[in-house]
């Protein structure tokens, strides 16, 4: 028999909202830096909150995944989530990323 900690629901949240989620392969770490010391102000303008990343690769409990890294992200919406991937300024220092890292990149819908 497995023991879990209890845990109430939040009356206070009631949605959760849209999230997105990268799977990254750094193969340039200093190229991949600066991309990282311009990002948060950039990600940060539409609402774009980090919820998880780690330098460690991620831990796989099922199956298969492409990359070694993950990061979790939490947006307003859909909407704010496209707003940051198509700014301009984002779309510069994109180029950054591309050149250090592979990645998958998506954005699923939250829960109602």
């Amino acid at each position: 028999s497995h023991s879990y900690p209890h845990r109430r629901p939040s009356p206070r949240q009631t949605t959760i909202p849209p999230s997105g989620t990268g799977q990254l392969h750094i193969h340039d770490p200093a190229a991949y830096h600066a991309y990282l010391n311009a990002f948060t102000p950039i990600f940060q303008r539409p609402g774009g909150e980090l919820l998880a990343t780690s330098r460690a690769d991620t831990k796989i409990l099922e199956g298969s995944w492409a990359m070694p890294r993950t990061v979790i992200m939490r947006f307003p919406s859909v909407e704010h989530a496209k707003a940051w991937h198509d700014d301009p300024d984002y779309k510069e220092l994109a180029e950054f990323r591309h050149r250090s890292a592979s990645a998958n990149l998506v954005v699923i819908d939250g829960i109602a």
